[in-house]
This record gives structure tokens, sequence and C-alpha cells, in this order.
């Protein structure tokens, strides 16, 4: 699946990793990660997608992201945008889609291997037109859920598809495992909070 001689980058819709990881009951060990991608092949860039809260004083993910900005990866970050549905429930939206695959787009004469951690049908499209421009695009999502986390048709549309309850041992870390924040894990209790009400 990967030939060591490929240049690779890896795109994580933060959100929706979170969400998948702990479904299948682990963390994601995102120094682990960086280690395995540089052994798959040259990894040239590590791109981390997630929305903040702007008003909260606090941000439960913020160590995560200071972390990840200071150990090889790239986060982009923009505010949630806040609403009332029509049932007049408050509902908080952060989605990364645009800005995710702005950069995937940019970096496609440069990398041979995209990988995207995300099961978001949206990026369908984005997975065809980097096809198309002659790269290879891997997804890691999950069907080991239920309901599978991973879009069928996104799914159908990429190059190989990787269930990351199989790259467990390689990327993830036991939900009982608690380091502190520096080695850049979720390690706070409400983090299930910076999610619930995202939509994906």
């Amino acid at each position: 699946m990967f030939d060591p001689r490929e240049k690779v980058a890896i795109f994580i819709d933060g959100a929706n990793l979170y969400a998948a990881s702990r479904s299948l009951g682990f963390d994601i060990d995102y120094r682990k990660m960086l280690k395995y991608f540089n052994e798959q092949g040259y990894l040239l860039r590590a791109y981390y997608y997630t929305a903040l809260i702007e008003d909260q004083e606090y941000s439960s993910i913020r160590p995560l992201i200071d972390w990840l900005d200071y150990n090889g990866y790239r986060v982009v970050t923009k505010p949630t945008k806040e609403f009332t549905d029509s049932a007049g429930r408050r509902k908080v939206k952060g989605n990364m889609d645009i800005e995710l695959a702005v950069d995937a787009l940019e970096l496609a004469t440069t990398v041979d291997h995209m990988v995207i951690f995300s099961g978001d049908g949206d990026f369908r499209a984005l997975v065809q037109a980097l096809q198309s421009k002659g790269r290879k695009v891997t997804i890691i999502s999950t069907v080991k859920t239920q309901p599978p986390m991973i879009a069928d048709e996104l799914r159908r549309q990429s190059d190989a598809f990787i269930d990351l309850a199989d790259l467990r041992t390689q990327i993830g870390r036991e939900l009982s495992e608690r380091p502190d924040a520096q080695v850049g894990m979720h390690n706070n209790e409400d983090d299930d909070d910076e999610y619930d009400d995202y939509d994906d």
C-alpha cells in the first residue's frame, strides 16, 4: 500500500478522528502516528484541522493543539459558529472541510500519496480531484462501529482504505493511559464536550 520512495502527507479531520477513535475505545498517540508514517515513506507534511469555541476561557483541546504545533504538525484552526436550529436548540458548527481540501490540492504537485483521516462523504470530490492529478489517496476511518463512521462513497472512491481499528497498536493508546498534556494526547475527560455538537 505504501511505497518507501513516496512523499506522503497526512490530513487529519480532528473532530472526526477523535469521534472514531473514542468509538473504538482508544485514543490517538500523535507521537506514534508521526513515527508510523515516517516509516511508511517520506512524510512531508502532517496537518491537523479543528475548530475552536472562541468565547471559552479554557478549551480542553488547547494542550493537544499546542503540543501538535510544536511537534511536527501543522495545526489549522478556525472559530466555531453558533446557531439555533429549527427546534430552537443551540448548536455549534465547526466544519474544516474547505481548509483541508485547499491544503491537499495545493500539495498535489509535490506529494505522491495523500492520507486523509476522515469518514466524511463530502471528501469524495476531493479524493477524485487528487486522483485526477495522479495522486494516490488512502482514507483512514472505521467500519467497525455501528453505524460505520465512513461514508460508503468515500471508501469506494479512495485508492486504499485502512480501518482505524487495525492501526490501534501502531498509533493508539488505551483510554486508561493518562499522560500529561505535554505528550500530546487528549487527557481531559471534558474533551467529549468539544465534539458533541459538531456537524461533520
